[in-house]
């Protein structure tokens, strides 16, 4: 059995607001056994890596955003359905992530790849999440809000 390998761009961000004296952020469920993970979805031909991250962000929490700043570009592997020969596919993956402030919008207004879409206070956000990459990527944004001053 072959395997092919391809690249994969997605873009996504952590989306912030202020609460009172809390920081929080979105978080999305998603698949059977509803993993906590931050929204993110595939950068479209010829469509800047910024503009995927908004356009997937308001898709899948139902929130309007602004950007301000990158945070970073996670990177790994993974394997995927058959190829086009019947092989599996393994697939070199890049996730542009941003820091995005909320303007505006209602988490229940997700699509319906997502289970739920819920404000988390950002340190049980970064507890919560079900990969270590996407908690380190959590983490470094609450350091961005602070060094902003946003917080």
């Amino acid at each position: 059995m072959s395997v092919v390998t391809k690249e994969q761009v997605s873009a996504g961000g952590v989306v912030f607001r202020r609460r009172g004296r809390a920081v929080e952020v979105v978080l999305i469920s998603v698949g059977e056994k509803s993993r906590w993970q931050l929204p993110k979805g595939l950068v479209g031909r010829n469509e800047p890596p910024e503009e995927a991250a908004l356009r997937e962000v308001r898709e899948e929490t139902g929130c309007v955003c602004e950007l301000v700043a990158p945070i970073e570009t996670a990177e790994y592997w993974y394997f995927g359905g058959a190829g086009r020969a019947g092989g599996r596919v393994r697939f070199h993956k890049f996730v542009h992530f941003y820091l995005m402030r909320y303007v505006s919008g209602d988490v229940s207004a997700h699509d319906a790849e997502v289970n739920e879409a819920r404000w988390f206070e950002i340190n049980d956000a970064c507890a919560a999440l079900a990969f270590k990459s996407e908690r380190q990527i959590a983490a470094r944004a609450g350091e961005l809000i602070r060094e902003l001053g946003e917080e």
